[in-house]
């Protein structure tokens, strides 16, 4: 299974980009997973924020092949258990798909254009984490989705 992480803006906290690295160091076994940053668009004036978010979907979906499974992060989303999401990523995997892409929008969000083209929306939590905690918490998910796939120990 090949995963991709398309995610709009750069971490620059050392300690986010080390956990990260971390984790992907860490799923090397389980899977090939691959971080595609893109660059936000910038928003000088909040009455242009949908106009921005299209801009980046463009950018975003010119990325995404038209089979791949793709799952949006999103406020809206289903929350799942981490052993619902092991579940899910099994479901995908199973189905013969052979790339599973994750997409985190930028800071206000993700355009419609891309949200549409989810095959599943997924939420992290009711609560609002900063916008750059979310690539950190999505590939140790991912991490613990693949350790309890395989039946090994992880952290409760």
């Amino acid at each position: 299974m090949k995963i991709k992480i398309i995610a709009l803006g750069k971490i620059k906290e050392k300690f986010l980009k080390d956990g990260i690295d971390e984790f992907l160091k860490r799923l090397t076994p389980y899977a090939s997973v691959e971080i595609i940053e893109l660059s936000p668009v910038e928003i000088k004036d909040d009455n242009h924020v949908e106009k921005a978010l299209e801009e980046e979907g463009q950018k975003i979906l010119s990325m995404i092949k038209e089979e791949t499974y793709v799952v949006t992060m999103e406020i809206q989303g289903t929350q799942l258990s981490s052993e619902e999401f092991a579940k899910k990523i099994n479901e995908i995997t199973v189905s013969g798909t052979s790339e599973l892409v994750f997409v985190i929008g930028s800071s206000c969000g993700i355009a419609k254009s891309v949200s549409n083209r989810a095959n599943f929306k997924l939420s992290m939590s009711k609560m609002t984490f900063l916008h750059q905690f979310a690539r950190l918490i999505l590939v140790e998910q991912i991490y613990r989705a693949f350790k309890i796939l395989k039946g090994e120990k992880y952290h409760k």
